[in-house]
């Protein structure tokens, strides 16, 4: 089985060709996880190493392509990022520079 499907392939085949091959490659693919813990034979196992060697890739890149991008839930994904939370508007900033919070000394009695 080739690396890359194309969809020209897919849309050719029927719904139950498509759901055999489904599970041929579920399967491959738990088997080369056995292997992978069992120690196997390097060969196999390079096919799980593609994708590990995708993910360094991409590593520094702008984008990840959509597979290798954590799943997580549709709403965390949209969520705000940390610095994206973080920032304030020109308005806020100058507002916290000419009205810093004020201290006040308490005497003690």
């Amino acid at each position: 089985m080739p690396g890359k499907v194309k969809a020209y392939e897919l849309q050719s085949k029927s719904k139950n060709d498509l759901s055999n091959q489904l599970k041929e490659l579920k399967t491959e693919l738990l088997n080369l996880r056995v292997q992978k813990i069992a120690g196997g034979s390097a060969a196999k196992l390079t096919k799980m190493y593609v994708q590990a060697n995708l993910r360094e890739f991409y590593k520094k890149k702008k984008y990840l392509p959509l597979d290798l991008r954590p799943k997580k839930t549709r709403a965390i994904r949209r969520r705000l990022t940390k610095h994206e939370a973080s920032l304030k508007t020109l308005k806020q900033r100058k507002k916290d520079i000419h009205f810093p919070p004020r201290k006040y000394a308490v005497k003690a009695a």
